[in-house]
């Protein structure tokens, strides 16, 4: 990611970091539920969530399976504070990017990402990126908005236009044709609405397992 689209992202959600649940409450809720309801995670998995924001995803998970070992990483250090206060001390919360993702190679089993995936102005860099940190047969999901889906589409070209954070969102054939051209298998791409208005796709897609 440009350091010019990075502190385009990072300003904005630092400026709306305290009220965003208030303000997108019945969005996040439903949409960070459509992706715990997709995710399987053991007792033992290292898990870590991009664009993690306030860290509801990650609360949710905790919530689910307390044993697993969570990791969060947001551009923005407003939001980072706020997930801060919601979790655990041994939620270890780091800025950075899905470009530059600052963790070791190889060191978890499921990467999430809800929501963020339409800032990402190189997708090929950023799912290239979480493929390094997963380890083989490591699993990645994203859920962000459809483009498959009208409603998505036409807000899509205005954020293009009013929301220079905004980079695009991309249809279920599309998400598909990146996976696999990142080097994930099984990818799966599932198509759903949570309103009129909100059309979502939650993928699913994993490493593959190491030759030896």
């Amino acid at each position: 990611m440009s350091e010019t689209a990075k502190r385009r992202v990072q300003s904005q959600y630092d400026s709306v970091a305290a009220g965003y649940e208030r303000r997108w409450s019945r969005y996040v809720e439903a949409s960070v539920a459509g992706t715990v309801a997709r995710l399987q995670i053991r007792p033992r998995d290292r898990v870590m969530d991009i664009g993690c924001g306030t860290g509801l995803l990650l609360g949710r998970l905790l919530e689910r399976q307390p044993l697993a070992q969570y990791a969060g990483v947001d551009l923005s250090v407003g939001m980072l504070s706020e997930a801060r206060r919601r979790l655990p001390s041994r939620v270890r919360l780091v800025a950075g990017d899905a470009e530059a993702i600052p963790f070791p190679a190889g060191v978890f089993d499921v990467v999430v990402s809800s929501s963020s995936f339409h800032y990402w102005p190189s997708p090929r860099s950023g799912l290239a990126e979480v493929h390094r940190v997963l380890r083989p047969n490591g699993v990645l999901v994203i859920t962000d908005w459809c483009d498959d889906y009208l409603a998505c589409k036409l807000c899509d070209r205005v954020l293009r236009v009013l929301d220079p954070a905004h980079h695009r969102i991309y249809g279920r054939a599309e998400c598909t044709r990146l996976l696999e051209g990142a080097d994930y298998r099984a990818a799966s791409v599932e198509r759903y609405r949570l309103s009129w208005l909100w059309g979502l796709m939650t993928a699913i897609a994993r490493v593959p397992a190491s030759s030896g």
